[in-house]
């Protein structure tokens, strides 16, 4: 076999397409490597002030598209450059593809939709990876956005991918801060001064709790107020800025708390119960004494049922 034809063509063209490959590797490790500090930086001159965890998630965010971005257009000019190199006519295949670019724009108008929706989620930092969001009734933490597309995994671990053009409302559980909301509930015979300073002690003695006064925010609880009167107590909300992330672990650890506390100091947590009436006074007293037993030697008339008598209908012979 004549390999004189194959190595006249690989030494025109080989170095050539080698060296193609060669730059497109070099220039995606140079944006691996550049795009990331560069980012960080312009961010965190932008976003001074701001807590450190904001500005790694906005960093982070922006930095994965604008890489996953050039990656894309590496190949393709890459790509284009190998084909005129092997001989390809590329300028009516770039004819074509704008037309048959068109003729998609006009059919995958959802498409379109979905990177202008990722476009302004990125511009107007609506969420970062690593936030927990709720966006088309769905709520997860992120773990990719792409112009096209987010991703989430919910509380089950099931990752959810909802492309942006589906969403209408993004709700960011996260951002900056969060913030500890419950509800306690109290039986209407308690002091409601005490315990709304037992609470605040609570909160208090957490905020000053080595393990836990990195995660609380404030010194003192942003709301305890009465919040309801309720069917069976009154209904008390304490509410408190936390980090983000953190605002369920703090409120399991202040329901752990608060039922302790109000165990040692004999405060009633009520559960729906139902209150019997059997009528007025008199009523009640004729069923008090119904019920109760008889003295010893005390003779109680009681009163025997006789069978009903029946009157059969003649028979026919008497008839």
């Amino acid at each position: 076999m004549d390999w004189s034809s194959v190595t006249d063509w690989l030494s025109q063209h080989g170095g050539k397409i080698l060296l193609v490959i060669v730059i497109a590797a070099v220039i995606y490790f140079l944006l691996l490597r550049l795009v990331p500090p560069i980012l960080r930086r312009t961010v965190t001159t932008r976003m001074r002030g701001q807590p450190e965890e904001e500005i790694k998630k906005r960093a982070d965010t922006i930095s994965r598209v604008l890489v996953g971005a050039g990656l894309v257009i590496i190949i393709l000019v890459s790509l284009l450059t190998i084909l005129a190199e092997v001989g390809v006519n590329i300028a009516p295949a770039l004819a074509g593809m704008g037309i048959v670019g068109i003729a998609i724009g006009f059919g995958a108008q959802s498409l379109v939709r979905d990177f202008l929706t990722g476009l302004f989620i990125l511009l107007e930092n609506q969420y970062r990876v690593g936030d927990v969001v709720r966006i088309a009734d769905v709520t997860g933490v992120v773990e990719e956005i792409t112009l096209r597309r987010t991703v989430l995994r919910d509380l089950d671990g099931i990752v959810h991918s909802v492309p942006n053009g589906e969403i209408r409302v993004a709700s960011n559980f996260t951002k900056e801060w969060s913030r500890a909301n419950i509800t306690v509930g109290v039986a209407y015979k308690e002091n409601l001064d005490q315990v709304v300073g037992i609470l605040r002690n609570i909160w208090k003695e957490m905020k000053h709790d080595p393990q836990w006064d990195e995660f609380i925010l404030n010194e003192e609880p942003s709301t305890v107020r009465v919040d309801e009167f309720g069917d069976s107590g009154i209904l008390i909300r304490l509410t408190g800025e936390t980090k983000p992330l953190k605002q369920w672990d703090v409120m399991g650890e202040l329901r752990r708390r608060i039922k302790r506390v109000f165990d040692e100091e004999g405060i009633e947590i009520p559960w729906p119960h139902t209150k019997v009436y059997f009528g007025g006074p008199l009523e009640q007293q004729r069923i008090r004494e119904a019920e109760k037993p008889p003295k010893r030697g005390e003779v109680v008339e009681r009163r025997e049922t006789k069978p009903s008598e029946q009157v059969l209908p003649p028979s026919s012979e008497e008839d």
